[in-house]
């Protein structure tokens, strides 16, 4: 419902004091509220004379102009007559509307108040009310009005649509657009300047800040001194790595031959050469070292590791007299799923492991006098098809196979039987038959008895930078180093070359083409138990040079060579000495001396390496634990698998 307020005017001095009145009520809300000046307002219409009567309580001010001078008094009386029009006000300006004492508030809740004037706006004009001052009797306040005491002591509840110079994004009672940072009470003093560029808040100025922070990861039980990090398949707690100053600044690398061992007091990396009796100078990350297969009998022998096409590597070995395959589960190879392949007997495995085209592993291997390639038909080779290539005397030790540039595996063998060098070439991918030929041996020059050209143990291949394969091996008669280079895919003809003949040499070869398109050869120095390279001068290898790259004394058996990221070859090796595994790496391309490290120092372990790098960069070390009679893989943690380092 609607309730107008009328005021009764009897005397014109009461009218001019309720004016007066209401001017310092509306100051005073103005004061309050702080709302700002409207634009100036048009003139009031004349409002008619009100009816004579009694004296009314304090009125209202003429809305928007301010009061006329004083009206001429109307008699007493029930109705009096009407008063002669004052003169116009002043123009008003437009300001929150104040109510008064006297006027009623019921019709709050429907928002529905409001105020009339019917007269000119002159000061003798008398303003008309229906409104009963005598209603509220009991004054509870319950239905119709508030008093002056009580707007001002803010205890009234004033309806939203009653009040004017509501700014239009408030009406609605949504949120505004924006306030003045000059009304927002209780704002922070330092803000004051009005500086939209602060950075950082200092911790105890945050309100409802938690006393302890969880600094893990979905509430890992990492100790004070470890933080949560991710190994490649999954979160664990790891050392928190170097405190602060201990990074140096960025773009910083070491030429070929140094190695990073500290940082200066300017943040400058310093760099020097570290010989293999040097102690690493910092201690960081760690190497991931794990038992992959604990059987059955001794597991990881005569193994081979290639990264697959998911970027996880696989691996051939041997355990308890049969071929496995285990497919790593991570990049790191923290855990593998073992596949049983096929029995071999007692002989020795020998195996050499690539994908082929088809994405699938192809596996050349020792079985029991025969020379055989598995091709597996998935990823994990739960199903395969094996073939004997050759089963003609005993054949099929110290293979090394490789996709050639036709797309078809092309592999190298030991004949024992006829002490031959071999290479078979395979006729489709599954590799179910193959072309065979002699390389190197009494085959290729004749029916020699005996070991007078005995040739073709300790083989590996690899395809050259011409598309063709190039195979190192041990002359057996000479203990010797042997090249040979094919002038063809699949082999069919070879120019073999001595490469080193001092000692006994050409042990335990492995082949790799440098980032030079030169092949690069490590082997083992039976005679002075070093590890040696040996770096070809040409595509073919009829020329070369030969280098100790370590010396420290009964290293480099089992060893296998492979290409960092950083084009330098890197090697695992064992040192028979100290019965460790051991990774080496080279200081230039041709590898004319290496960095030698323990990377695993249990008793016995590092016969049967194999090496690779992972998908992820880091080389990856496939081995045999004697001691535990297990297969072992560690994944460095930096590309020189240097233990306990880590990237700043």
């Amino acid at each position: 419902m609607n309730h107008r307020a009328i005021q009764y005017s009897k005397f014109g001095t009461l009218i001019l004091t309720g004016a007066l009145a209401l001017i310092a009520v509306i100051a005073a809300v103005i004061a309050a509220g702080g709302g700002e000046i409207g634009p100036q307002g048009p003139d009031g219409t004349q409002g008619k004379d009100g009816a004579p009567g009694p004296a009314g309580s304090s009125g209202l001010r003429g809305f928007p102009g301010v009061a006329g001078p004083e009206g001429e008094q109307g008699p007493s009386g029930p109705k009096g007559p009407k008063g002669s029009t004052g003169a116009p006000g002043n123009d008003g300006k437009s300001g929150v509307l104040a109510i008064g004492s006297g006027l009623t508030t019921a019709g709050v809740n429907e928002g529905n108040v409001a105020v009339d004037f019917d007269g000119t706006g002159d000061a003798n004009t008398v303003a008309r009310s229906d409104h009963d001052h005598d209603h509220d009797h009991d004054h509870d306040h319950d239905a119709d009005y508030y008093t002056a005491l009580e707007l001002a002591a803010g205890t009234a509840d004033v309806a939203w649509t009653s009040i004017t110079g509501v700014p239009a994004d408030l009406k609605s009672g949504g949120t505004a657009s924006s306030v003045k940072w000059d009304d927002i009470e209780g704002r922070p003093s330092g803000l004051d300047d009005g500086d939209d560029l602060l950075e950082a808040i200092e911790w105890n100025k945050i309100l409802n800040r938690p006393e302890t922070l969880n600094t893990t990861l979905g509430g890992m039980p990492c100790g004070s001194s470890e933080i949560a990090i991710f190994n490649g398949s999954t979160w664990v707690c790891g050392d928190a790595g170097p405190s602060t100053g201990d990074y140096a600044i960025s773009s910083q690398d070491c030429v070929d031959g140094l190695i990073a061992t500290g940082i200066d007091a300017t943040g400058s990396l310093v760099c020097a050469t570290l010989s293999s009796s040097d102690a690493v100078p910092f201690q960081r990350a760690k190497h991931v070292s794990t038992a992959l297969a604990t059987g059955p009998g001794d597991a990881g022998l005569w193994n081979s590791v290639t990264i697959g096409d998911d970027g996880f590597p696989i691996i051939a070995y041997e355990a308890g007299n049969a071929l496995y395959l285990a497919k790593c589960d991570d990049v790191s190879c923290t855990s593998a799923t073992s596949m049983f392949i096929e029995n071999i007997g007692i002989s020795d495995l020998h195996a050499s492991l690539i994908i082929g085209t088809d994405g699938n592993p192809l596996i050349a291997y020792h079985n029991d006098g025969d020379f055989k390639i598995a091709h597996c038909q998935t990823v994990g080779c739960e199903t395969s098809t094996k073939t004997i290539v050759e089963g003609t005397g005993l054949v099929g030790e110290y293979t090394s196979i490789a996709i050639g540039t036709d797309g078809l595996g092309v592999a190298s063998y030991y004949d024992k039987t006829n002490k031959n060098l071999k290479v078979a070439h395979c006729n489709n991918t599954a590799c179910t038959s193959a072309d065979i030929t002699i390389v190197d041996g009494s085959g290729s020059d004749g029916p020699f008895i005996g070991m007078e050209h005995e040739r073709g143990k300790y083989t590996s291949l690899t395809i050259g930078a011409d598309g063709f394969p190039i195979i190192s091996y041990q002359n057996v008669k000479d203990e010797s180093l042997m090249v040979a280079h094919c002038s063809d895919v699949a082999c069919t003809d070879s120019t073999n070359h001595s490469i080193d003949s001092l000692g006994n040499v050409g042990r335990s070869t492995s082949i790799v083409i440098g980032k030079d398109g030169r092949a690069l050869i490590s082997y083992f120095d039976v005679t002075s138990t070093d590890l040696k390279t040996a770096h070809c001068s040409n595509i073919t290898c009829s020329e070369s040079t030969t280098s100790a790259a370590v010396t420290t004394g009964g290293v480099g058996d089992w060893n296998s060579m492979t290409i960092g990221t950083d084009g330098h070859a890197i090697i695992s090796y064992y040192d028979s000495f100290n019965g460790n595994l051991e990774v080496a790496h080279c200081n230039d391309v041709t590898c004319t001396s290496a960095t030698a490290v323990d990377v695993d120092t249990s008793p016995l372990v590092g016969q049967h390496t194999s090496i690779t790098i992972g998908s992820d960069g880091l080389p990856l070390v496939i081995y045999h634990d004697v001691a535990s009679r297990d297969l072992k893989a560690v994944h460095c943690s930096n590309g020189y698998c240097l233990p306990n380092v880590r990237n700043r």
